[in-house]
């Protein structure tokens, strides 16, 4: 049973900076697929970040250049780092990781951490 605890996160005005963190209670972190999403009030989720086993990195078209995702695979952590932060961002934001077990689908999510961006 995979375990997810999130932290960081808050308010923030905007062009500012703030960072999440992911700490992954399990065993097998290092062949985890690690993604973070966020939902805003009356939209669906979206998919913000992924990083791969091996440190691939995607980004979703709205966070491109602003967000950096990683992983320190000694602590069984990952990060998002969210720069340049705009009101459109504010939403809860949820890790969420799978691996080849449990399938894309059937992976775990962590409690979700709010992050606003004020104007």
């Amino acid at each position: 049973q995979v375990q997810l605890v999130e932290s960081g996160g808050g308010l923030v005005q905007s062009g500012g900076s703030l960072r999440l963190s992911c700490a992954y209670y399990g065993t097998n972190f290092g062949h985890t697929v690690m993604n973070w999403y966020r939902q805003a009030p009356g939209l669906e989720r979206e998919l913000v970040a992924t990083i791969t086993p091996g440190s691939s990195t995607s980004y979703g078209d709205s966070v491109k250049g602003r967000f950096t995702i990683s992983r320190d695979n000694s602590k069984s952590t990952v990060y998002l780092q969210m720069n340049a932060l705009k009101p459109e961002d504010t939403a809860v934001y949820y890790c969420y990781a799978w691996d080849f077990e449990t399938g894309r689908e059937g992976g775990s999510w962590g409690q979700g951490r709010q992050v606003t961006v004020s104007s």
